[in-house]
C-alpha cells in the first residue's frame, strides 16, 4: 500500500496474475494493511453500489469518533474516486486527491476516519464495493456538495453529474465548517492512534 498526499489515505496497487482463463489478484491482505496503516481494519459493514455513467456520489463523511473508515474498490467498470481532507486544523485542509479505480488495474483506496469521500462513475453499471469500519448511522452522517467551487475537484468535463437530492442539497465546505459539522484533525489523529493499540 502506498500513502497518498493526504495523511490517512492510501492506495493499494495489487500484483495481477493473468493467464488464459482470466486473472487473479489479492485485493485485501490484513498483514499488509496493518503494516501500512498501523492498525487492523475492523469490518462492521460491507456495501456495494451500482451507478450509471455520470453518477456522482459524495462527498460523504461521518462524525469522529468513531467516524467511518472505508476500503474501496471498483469491481466492474471504472470510477474516479476522490478523497477530500475536510479535517479542520489539518495542514492539507480543503485539498483532495483523485484515484481511478477500475476492473483492469484493480486498485483500491483506504481512507481513514474523518476524510471525505466521493466518486463519479465513468462507465455504465460501475460497481463499487466498500469495506467499512463502522455501520451506517444516519444521525452522524454528513455530506459536502461535490461541485463546491472552493474545492475545485476536477470531475470529468465530458460527463453531466447526476446527484442524489441529498447530495444536491449538501452544504459547501465553508458552510459545513460554519455549521460545526467538520471533524478536527486533532480528534481524527488521536482516534486513529488509539486504534493502533
Amino acid at each position: 500500500m502506498r500513502p497518498l498526499s493526504l495523511s490517512g489515505a492510501w492506495v493499494h496497487e495489487p500484483k495481477l496474475f493473468p493467464d488464459g482463463r482470466g486473472s487473479f489478484h489479492e485485493w485485501f491482505k490484513a498483514p499488509v494493511f496493518s503494516e501500512a496503516v498501523g492498525h487492523p481494519l475492523t469490518l462492521a459493514q460491507a456495501n456495494m453500489s451500482v451507478s450509471s455513467r455520470g453518477t456522482l456520489r459524495g462527498i460523504h463523511f461521518a462524525d469522529v469518533p468513531p467516524g467511518q473508515a472505508k476500503y474501496v474498490k471498483c469491481v466492474r467498470g471504472a470510477v474516479l474516486d476522490v478523497i477530500v481532507d475536510i479535517r479542520t486544523g489539518s495542514p492539507t485542509f480543503g485539498r483532495w486527491e483523485a484515484v481511478r479505480l477500475d476492473d483492469r488495474d484493480h486498485h483500491a483506496v483506504y481512507l481513514s476516519e474523518g476524510l471525505g469521500h466521493g466518486f463519479m462513475a465513468l462507465t455504465e453499471d460501475a460497481t463499487v464495493v466498500y469495506l467499512c469500519s463502522e455501520g451506517y448511522a444516519p444521525e452522524r452522517e454528513h455530506g459536502i456538495h461535490p461541485l463546491d467551487p472552493a474545492l475545485g475537484i476536477d470531475w470529468p468535463e465530458d460527463l453531466t453529474p447526476l446527484l442524489s437530492a441529498k447530495d444536491e442539497q449538501a452544504p459547501t465546505l465553508a458552510e459545513a465548517r460554519e455549521q460545526g459539522l467538520l471533524p478536527s484533525y486533532e480528534a481524527c489523529v488521536a482516534y486513529r492512534e488509539s486504534l493502533g493499540g
